[in-house]
């Protein structure tokens, strides 16, 4: 008897084996199984570029509207300049009369001075309203005679007003070198060489507009003073004294 080889019942396919044809490229290669266990690469949205690009455009409309708020600032103010043509007030010394200023022995200054002070405003539609004035007066080597005040006003248009103020000193300590300075002059008959400073605050009315405080000061040079002797007191001549007038705007920390 032969025996029968009976043939398996999974054929070989295109000269393939089985096992070839159900695991086909078995064993897998590296590229394969890194390619099975790398996932699939996602763009992800670039949250930080997106950020960046809206602070960029925030800051550019807040420098457009900053632009234009000073734009229409400055027409406004333009247009103000046009109808009220305003013009920036003028001081002017009226008399200064000496009833005290000497130096003690122990190098104390003592002054008493009587000041008057003109002020002009020459504006035919715009009010000045003024703060309290702080007033000082100076030697032209910057020693400081004694200090006063005028109280606020408000000051119509095309209006002058006369400010009265008592400027005193009492045992004001000098150091050696301004004790014998102030001396020397004073025992000269040139006279002393003064400089008062006034500051102040200002607001403009114009008509029924009336602007923020700014700060002013006045600096008015080229009086002299004279010691009195005994009892009755000397007046300066305020012929040759010019006073000069600056507007103090404050922007934040600055001051112009």
């Amino acid at each position: 008897m032969t025996d029968r080889v009976y043939p398996s019942s999974k054929q070989a396919t295109n000269g393939t084996s089985p096992t070839t044809a159900a695991n086909p490229g078995f064993p897998a290669t590296k590229a394969q199984l890194y390619g099975a266990s790398r996932s699939l690469y996602r763009p992800q949205p670039n949250s930080h570029r997106d950020r960046r690009s809206g602070c960029c455009s925030c800051c550019l409309w807040t420098t457009v509207a900053f632009l234009l708020l000073i734009l229409l600032f400055a027409i406004a103010g333009s247009i103000l300049y046009v109808i009220y043509r305003p013009h920036r007030p003028t001081f002017m010394v009226s008399s200064l009369k000496v009833s005290t200023l000497k130096i003690t022995s122990a190098s104390k200054l003592v002054a008493n001075i009587n000041l008057n002070v003109t002020a002009k405003n020459p504006n035919k539609k715009v009010v000045y309203i003024y703060d309290p004035f702080t007033i000082s007066i100076f030697t032209n080597d910057d020693i400081d005679i004694g200090d006063g005040s005028f109280d606020s006003f408000v000051q119509g248009t095309r209006n002058s007003t006369l400010l009265k103020a008592a400027i005193t000193s009492s045992n004001q300590e000098l150091d050696n070198t301004s004790a014998g300075k102030l001396k020397t002059t004073l025992k000269s008959n040139n006279g002393l060489p003064l400089k008062i400073k006034l500051d102040s605050k200002l607001k403009l009315k114009m008509g029924a507009l009336k602007t923020p405080k700014f700060g002013i000061r006045g600096i008015c040079e080229g009086i002299k003073a004279t010691v009195p002797k005994g009892k009755s007191a000397t007046t300066a001549s305020p012929s040759n004294t010019k006073c000069k007038v600056d507007l103090r705007l404050k922007i934040w920390k600055w001051t112009f």
